[in-house]
């Protein structure tokens, strides 16, 4: 599995999946989710008022993610996670791990080969880079040595979708139940999309944070050089 960080604008980036760093309220906002909602058009907030209604009526707790289909933008998911607030006290880092760990579950989940990511929490919620951009590593590293040690391959190339199978049916990768705060949950919803094939997962290949600053990038570059 490779995992790379690139400087861009994560709406346009062709791949199966991208990770909207959401609010709770998961109505839209500014930074990467105003920029996803507007990309994405009238149908992502329509999906996403269907999730209000029905499954998520208080909103999606801090650390835990959820899938729409992607409508105008050129993935066909949007992964919404919402990371820590700092400003508003939330400064555990286990929780924006989870916000990683579950996006990235959720798109092993929906079958992806390919997802991009923000620096979740990096921006308004006040984390510093440097951190953010470790946790977001160590995530997806984790992802890639879970799938090397049930494989038994290297860890570039390796299908993570073993691994992750004991944990997609709620256990945690040791066989004990859940596993910390977060949760990756699939909407049901619109516009036809069939979620019952979301098992028929090939294997992510790729894993790709896309910032949007040089100073992210650097944070990020520095953490997988080494």
């Amino acid at each position: 599995m490779r995992i790379e960080a690139v400087r861009g604008d994560i709406t346009g980036q062709a791949v199966d999946a991208i990770v909207n760093a959401a609010n709770s309220s998961l109505l839209g906002g500014g930074g990467v989710d105003g920029a996803v909602h507007r990309a994405a058009g009238p149908r992502l907030l329509e999906a996403c008022r269907e999730l209000r209604a029905t499954r998520l009526p208080g909103g999606l707790p801090v650390g835990e993610a959820v899938a729409t289909p992607g409508f105008d933008l050129p993935a066909r998911w949007v992964i919404h996670t919402v990371g820590p607030d700092r400003h508003a006290g939330q400064t555990d880092p286990v929780l924006l791990r989870s916000a990683f760990d579950a996006s990235l579950e959720l798109a092993v989940e929906l079958g992806c080969r390919c997802v991009a990511l923000p620096a979740v929490s990096a921006g308004a919620y006040g984390w510093e880079a440097g951190e953010v951009a470790r946790i977001a590593v160590a995530s997806a590293r984790a992802l890639a040595a879970r799938a090397d040690t049930v494989d038994g391959l290297t860890v570039c190339g390796t299908d993570p979708v073993q691994a992750a199978t004991s944990r997609t049916r709620g256990m945690g990768p040791d066989g004990a139940a859940g596993r910390g705060p977060g949760r990756a949950q699939v909407s049901p919803t619109s516009g036809g999309t069939d979620l019952t094939t979301a098992g028929d997962a090939l294997g992510l290949r790729l894993v790709r944070f896309v910032l949007f600053s040089d100073r992210l990038l650097v944070a990020f570059r520095t953490v997988l050089d080494a």
